[in-house]
């Protein structure tokens, strides 16, 4: 294949217009909420619950759309991503009883965006990078803040417009023309079709052989299934490390805003912050990628976690000082630092158990992880509905901010794989 550029960097563009459109098809759910209930007048407990019960979905499915991956490859899982993503998107408008929307916004579109998502995209996009991983994979997830400054707003103008029902079959529409035709240029692996990961050329007779990025050479040799990896305390550390990555980004995302409705700021200052958010995580993601191959994935996983702490503590301080830099702070340390997580959460994994089965090894972490994303806004809740405050939910985010932290530091992929700015490190320790 001739191309005047490696084919891996157009892999990274399919999947930056994939989670562009995926995720926030998933997420438009909420611009459609309001007018869901205001047609319908069902309590809001039941409609909202089509979406949890999308993340009860996706986390049921996660391990077998990884195990999928490994034997079918990119272009079927996101083929069926598409399908199942878009056909619940053009179903969701004939909604008219409650358990439509659990089947179609809950089943369809929360198992689609597995696949669609920052899991499925987790499941291959690794593969066609070692030095430069962690910077393709932030720019690749950056469609994510990309997509939610422009899709969701003409969503938001077409349901006042034309109607939800409308905007929904439009957004199915532009699932099935965009990402059906591009994701058929997906592939696996750079071997899959003679390249080496970051396009390096092939080692001639007379050439230096490469740099290993190997720490651990046994451990490296292991031929990794998910029952061998469940054996290992790593597969665990890491499972905690995502369960509570993801427990402090979505329980601080859910109630931000009714946070700061409550001590006093408008709802045009609350509604800003969340956006200015979604904003600082392009660039938070490119760097945080970036500087990943440079110091280690646990370094980054350490100072966005950091960010996360920072952002629970300038929310509990709000509360005593509801004033304007403290919002500034937790909107940084939330967008520009926590963010980072994404960008790594591939290559952590990858770099411990890659292989043949890495698909499902990452399928069945991510459940751990969706369980973390799940459990956040609900305990978030419960503790405010037990006594009455956010503080000492805030708190507890504080706390399972350092024990992610201190997980992912624990699983040590650093000690497995070196990135590219440590290999010299890793030569030096064979030679």
């Amino acid at each position: 294949m001739h191309l005047p550029f490696f084919y891996g960097w157009l892999i990274v563009v399919v999947t930056f217009v994939t989670m562009a459109i995926g995720v926030n098809a998933r997420t438009a759910f909420s611009l459609f909420f309001p007018p869901i209930i205001g047609e319908f007048g069902w309590d809001r407990g039941v409609t909202a619950g089509a979406f949890s019960f999308g993340f009860v979905v996706s986390g049921a499915v996660s391990p077998l759309i990884g195990r999928m991956m490994d034997r079918l490859g990119p272009r079927a899982v996101m083929e069926l991503g598409v399908a199942l993503m878009g056909g619940g998107l053009l179903l969701a408008p004939l909604t008219t009883q409650p358990w439509h929307l659990y089947l179609t916004i809950g089943v369809l579109v929360g198992a689609g965006s597995v696949c669609l998502g920052y899991s499925g995209q987790s499941l291959f996009l690794p593969n066609w990078f070692i030095r430069r991983r962690g910077l393709a994979m932030g720019l690749a997830f950056a469609g994510v803040g990309i997509g939610s400054m422009t899709l969701l707003p003409w969503v938001q103008h077409m349901i006042e417009q034309t109607g939800w029902r409308t905007a929904c079959t439009a957004m199915g529409v532009l699932v099935f023309a965009v990402l059906a035709p591009i994701n058929l240029l997906l592939r696996k692996r750079p071997e899959d079709i003679g390249l080496l990961p970051d396009g390096d050329a092939a080692p001639s007779a007379t050439s230096a052989p490469p740099v290993s990025n190997v720490v651990d050479p046994a451990w490296a040799a292991t031929d990794w299934t998910l029952r061998r990896a469940l054996r290992t305390a790593r597969f665990w550390w890491i499972a905690l490390g995502y369960f509570c990555g993801l427990y402090v980004w979505y329980a601080v995302q859910v109630h931000q805003t009714k946070f700061l409705l409550d001590v006093g700021f408008s709802a045009n200052v609350a509604v800003w912050a969340l956006g200015v958010v979604s904003l600082l995580g392009i660039p938070g993601q490119i760097w945080l990628g970036h500087l990943s191959d440079r110091i280690g994935r646990e370094w980054i996983w350490a100072i966005s976690c950091a960010g996360f702490a920072v952002c629970f503590a300038a929310l509990i301080a709000l509360k005593f000082a509801p004033v304007l830099p403290l919002v500034y702070l937790m909107i940084f340390t939330q967008g520009a630092l926590g963010y980072g997580l994404t960008s790594i959460m591939g290559a952590v994994v990858l770099e411990i158990f890659q292989g043949k089965q890495y698909g499902g090894i990452f399928g069945t972490i991510m459940l751990a992880a969706l369980a973390g994303g799940a459990a956040g806004p609900w305990a978030t809740g419960w503790l405010f509905d037990l006594s009455g405050s956010y503080t000492s939910a805030f708190a507890i985010g504080i706390a399972v901010s350092i024990l992610s932290a201190v997980a992912i530091w624990q699983a040590s992929p650093r000690k497995v794989r070196a990135v590219a700015g440590q290999m010299h490190k890793a030569q030096a320790g064979r030679d």
